[in-house]
């Protein structure tokens, strides 16, 4: 329990953070935005900006269900190694999105809120305009998956009532249907007018209709022509009476029954009238194939009579010809297509191929902008030895194919001296002396060959471990990273340490706040037990008096010793409060001197490259 009061022994340095107000400002705006769109983890305050920030931006990346090769996996409280990776991932995945704004991943670890707002901005338009694209389809899907398993109380109901209604009206359409009793035959004789064709239509389904007593006088005329004879010589030629025309609609009805023919009742058989029927239906069919067989016949006629072939024949023959031309035509014009889509695709792989060596070029290029960018950087010293090198190394190089292509015509040339030494000593018996010779010259070559075997990987040890040592030297770049990441461990392990010491401070003043406490239960337990006795005489009352007057001159003076231990940390916090300050002004005076140093820096290099560019 004591231990932690060894603290207040030896305080640490207290290490305080600058805070701007502008990024504080766009820090509260990236939050509001993000929980406007929908990520309500920024409301918690147990998280850090960091894990706010990039949860957010992880989340409208994932919401905007763009295709992507990046595994976005954030976890909170992560290690300086996996933040480095996530911000990297994210800004790679950026320029992907076709983001207009660019970002660097040390601009998000270093929590540059005022160029994460834009990019949040942004993420989070692009994030509602695909929710609300998707929300019609999935509202859509939602409603189609419903319906698939489940269904609502009335819908139940109208399909259990469609059910039987459709029942019902198929059940009484296949009782009311019209039935067919009649069939006409198909004579010489056809009906003239359409109402006569009704007529008939509805005797063939047993269906007796007369005249409208409308249509009486309008149609005196045409029931001239159908009433018979005998009526009509009768004198009774001004005005009919209703039986007259009523006797005239039945002989009328007669004369199409006798043209009808009752309908079998199986429906398999064929009788001789439905035989004489069909016959007589199809007779204009057979009429326009006999014609038609009748012209083909003439064409043949025609073709094996060339010389007495007329106009039109000639005209159909040209029409043959210029079909079959045209039919060459179409597939010439096919093949042609086929070419062209070919040479199509070529094109456009060359296309692609010439894409792929312009986006090489351009790599190429910035990859050359940025060496020579270091390079101006670097010690000209070190530059020069290094150039030395490189060529020294190209130099060997090309010595060595130079004396590999030697060494390959000189083996040729002396494989063609031993053969033609062999045939020679094939012909005369001599082997023995040539061989040594040539035995001797191989050995000789092959120990040379050795030796500059061993010279070159000598120089290219050398040149191995001076490489090594120019990489071992940090850039400009690597060394502002380095201090980047240095000061934002910094900042985390003065944010902890902060954090430690004020568990000890609030323990240790819950641990003083104790023994007070406990002191002052102790105190009213003695007053409590020693009052009753206290009270009983007046010697006692007075030895009782005295002791609470001097319990009470103790507590004033334990009040005294607070009020002044308090006055002086007071005055400690106001003398370390000035000395912060003046070290802030300090620091501020640094960072203007810094970055006007960088400018004269920069300008001297301009004037030197200047310079060189006029001596030169």
């Amino acid at each position: 329990m004591g231990a932690p009061k060894g603290q207040d022994h030896q305080p640490p340095q207290e290490v305080e953070t600058r805070e701007d107000e502008e990024q504080n400002i766009k820090l509260a705006e990236i939050l509001e935005l993000l929980v406007a769109a929908g990520y309500f983890r920024a409301r918690i305050k147990g998280l850090s900006p960091f894990d706010k920030v990039v949860g957010g931006m992880t989340w409208c990346i994932t919401t905007c269900s763009f295709d992507i090769d990046v595994d976005l996996l954030f976890q909170e409280n992560s290690t300086i190694g996996q933040k480095i990776a996530l911000t990297e991932k994210i800004v790679s995945v950026l320029p992907k999105m076709k983001c207009p704004h660019r970002l660097e991943p040390h601009q998000i670890q270093g929590l540059d809120f005022i160029h994460i707002f834009p990019v949040v901005q942004w993420l989070v338009k692009r994030a509602i305009e695909t929710r609300e694209e998707m929300g019609d389809y999935i509202r859509s899907y939602s409603i189609s998956q419903f319906q698939k398993a489940h269904s609502l109380p009335e819908d139940d109901d109208f399909m259990q009532r469609k059910e039987k209604a459709v029942k019902a009206v198929g059940e009484i359409s296949d009782v009311y249907k019209p039935q067919r009793k009649y069939k006409r035959q198909a004579g010489p004789e056809k009906l003239a007018d359409e109402e006569s064709k009704v007529h008939a239509t509805l005797l063939e389904y047993g269906r007796r209709y007369g005249f409208s007593r409308q249509g009486k006088v309008e149609k005196v005329e045409d029931k001239k022509m159908v009433l018979p004879a005998g009526l009509a010589s009768a004198g009774k030629t001004d005005a009919y009476t209703e039986d007259d025309l009523q006797a005239a609609e039945e002989l009328r009805i007669k004369t199409l029954m006798t043209e009808m023919a009752a309908m079998g009742t199986e429906e398999g058989r064929l009788t001789a009238s439905s035989v004489g029927q069909i016959v007589g239906l199809q007779s204009d069919e057979i009429k326009q194939i006999v014609s038609e067989y009748a012209e083909k016949q003439s064409e043949l006629s025609a073709e094996e009579r060339p010389e007495r072939l007329g106009a039109a024949q000639q005209h159909r023959r040209k029409v043959a010809s210029l079909n079959k031309q045209i039919l060459q035509k179409t597939k010439q014009l096919d093949e042609l297509q086929a070419k062209c889509a070919n040479l199509q695709t070529g094109c456009n792989e060359a296309k692609k191929k010439l894409n792929e060596v312009k986006s090489y070029s351009e790599k190429l290029d910035k990859e050359l902008a940025v060496l020579e960018a270091v390079e101006s950087q670097a010690d000209s010293n070190v530059l020069q030895k290094l150039r030395a090198l490189v060529a020294m190394n190209e130099n060997l190089k090309s010595q060595e194919q130079e004396f590999r292509a030697h060494c390959r015509e000189e083996m040729a040339r002396l494989q063609q001296n031993i053969e033609s030494l062999k045939a020679e000593a094939a012909d005369s018996g001599e082997e023995k002396e040539p061989a040594k010779i040539i035995d001797q010259q191989y050995k000789t070559e092959k120990e040379k060959l050795q030796k500059i075997r061993l010279l070159l990987a000598r120089r290219n040890r050398e040149i191995a471990i001076l490489q090594r040592k120019i990489d071992e030297v940090p850039s400009r770049a690597e060394l502002t990273q380095y201090q980047k990441r240095f000061i934002e461990l910094y900042g985390q392990v003065s944010a902890t340490h902060k954090e430690t010491k004020q568990f000890f401070t609030l323990y240790n003043t819950l641990d003083d706040k104790k023994v007070y406490l406990e002191k002052e239960v102790n105190l009213l337990n003695s007053v409590h037990d020693n009052f009753q006795q206290a009270m009983a005489s007046s010697g006692a009352r007075e030895q009782f008096l005295r002791q609470m007057e001097q319990i009470v001159e103790g507590i004033k003076q334990n009040r005294m010793k607070m009020e002044k231990k308090k006055q002086e940390n007071k005055m400690r916090r106001d003398q370390l409060n000035d000395e912060y300050l003046e070290l802030l002004e300090k620091q501020r005076l640094y960072f203007k001197t810094v970055k006007e140093f960088k400018e004269e820096c920069h300008k001297n290099e301009m004037l030197l490259s200047k310079l060189k560019a006029r001596r030169s």
